[in-house]
């Protein structure tokens, strides 16, 4: 029996949350804690008030790299050569670089990374109108996330941990993305300013006022307010975000299955 594992993850739409959870559920531990790194407010000393015998790291990946505010959390983190999983969740396009990355800043925290993922989760632009990977990770994504997580279980069990992890990806990584200073907009006149978009939203963006006010310039277009809000009253109403969800329904809809890498002994 494994006994304590950590999920540690940055997930403010909750895919790539479910995902370490699934793959949690395969390696079957006695006990599970959360370090949810999603909120500013993450204080980075709790996570060394716990004795870890595992790790699994989880984020999304986007425009083929790690978030800037993941990678900042991730970076408050120092442990002692503890064995880890890394994983990325993209939204079918693909994770170019995020993988690699996040291996390197995971081996330069003091993980151990010996095993990887990649798997497919919706992007963050789906809607209605445009449904990219609407619905994953599905049934099969989630098997196979439990599938790996009891590959992991048995390699454990054998004591057959070995070197740092291979994964797809080149350095130096891909130039990142310039953010425009756009955002997800508010309907007025069905908003009830129940405030759920505040609480959500990982960058501190958005404030109630007469008016829900949203923070242009730090805003990361992750959609989390989008996705939460449970009268429909946020959306992408920007001519940028139409034209990639265009792009992307046209190129990327076709299915990408979810990638695990396992260093051979």
């Amino acid at each position: 029996m494994i006994n304590n594992i950590s999920l540690v993850y940055f997930s403010p739409t909750k895919t790539t949350r479910r995902i370490v959870e699934t793959i949690a559920l395969g390696i079957n531990p006695k006990n599970t804690t959360h370090f949810d790194l999603t909120s500013s407010k993450f204080n980075s000393k709790s996570f060394n008030e716990f004795n870890n015998e595992l790790l699994i790291i989880g984020v999304p990946v986007y425009g083929g790299r790690v978030p800037i505010d993941a990678t900042k959390r991730l970076q408050k983190l120092n442990v002692n050569n503890i064995p880890t999983i890394i994983v990325v969740v993209y939204g079918n396009r693909d994770y170019e670089d995020s993988l690699i990355e996040l291996r390197d800043i995971a081996k330069d925290r003091g993980f151990m990374p010996f095993a990887a993922a990649a798997f497919i989760g919706e992007h963050s632009f789906s809607s209605e109108f445009f449904p990219i990977a609407q619905g994953r990770p599905d049934t099969n994504d989630l098997n196979k996330a439990t599938e790996f997580g009891t590959k992991i279980r048995n390699i454990i069990y054998n004591n057959k941990i070995s070197k740092l992890i291979i994964v797809p990806g080149n350095y130096p990584y891909k130039a990142l993305d310039v953010m425009p200073e756009i955002s997800p907009v508010t309907i007025d006149t069905l908003c009830d300013k129940c405030g759920i978009c505040v609480s959500v939203c990982p960058t501190d963006s958005i404030q109630i006022n007469k008016t829900i006010i949203t923070n242009k310039t730090t805003c990361i277009l992750c959609c989390a307010c989008v996705k939460e809000c449970p009268i429909n009253a946020r959306l992408n109403d920007n001519d940028l975000v139409k034209r990639s969800s265009e792009w992307l329904l046209e190129n990327c809809s076709t299915r990408r299955e979810p990638e695990i890498f396992i260093n051979k002994n």
